[in-house]
């Protein structure tokens, strides 16, 4: 009884293994699916395939090492980092950083545009409603005891 409870636990163990790697590698024929979803040819070869490795006592690892050694790279969900792939992987941290870039550049020139709108005045250039509004914060000063408003403290307030 206990002989048979064991290959039970054993044949679940590697059923397990076998669905967490075969939903973690691609279907090569349609490119779209795990092999775990596809039902093509291929697919349910490698299933097998799987399968059979893991009952020959091959670790995760390995598994994955050889299936990418004759399918290719492609052939696994997460490409490993490396020279190739770093665009791929850092891209959104260099999207992120030129849109803080941008963000940043632009809040520097509006501060660094009071220049042109003190020289708009001298001029007789009328203000727009947003430069009046940020003469004005530059040129009043804070109430005493008060910090100078920032955006946090407007964003409050609306």
């Amino acid at each position: 009884m206990e002989n048979k409870d064991d290959e039970v636990k054993k044949s679940q163990v590697v059923e397990a293994r076998a669905r967490n790697i075969s939903h973690n590698v691609r279907c090569t024929e349609c490119g779209s699916q795990s092999i775990e979803d596809s039902q093509a040819d291929i697919a349910i070869l490698l299933r097998k395939l799987i399968r059979d490795e893991i009952r020959s006592g091959k670790s995760d690892k390995e598994i994955y090492r050889k299936l990418e050694e004759e399918y290719g790279e492609t052939v696994l969900y997460a490409p490993k980092f490396d020279l190739q792939t770093a665009a791929l992987w850092l891209s959104p941290l260099l999207v992120a950083g030129a849109a803080a870039g941008v963000w940043g550049y632009k809040k520097h020139r509006q501060k660094t545009n009071v220049h042109i709108m003190a020289l708009n005045l001298v001029r007789g250039v009328p203000l727009t409603p947003k430069e009046k509004e940020t003469m004005l914060d530059l040129l009043i000063p804070p109430p005493q005891g008060l910090a100078p408003s920032s955006f946090w403290s407007r964003w409050r307030g609306r």
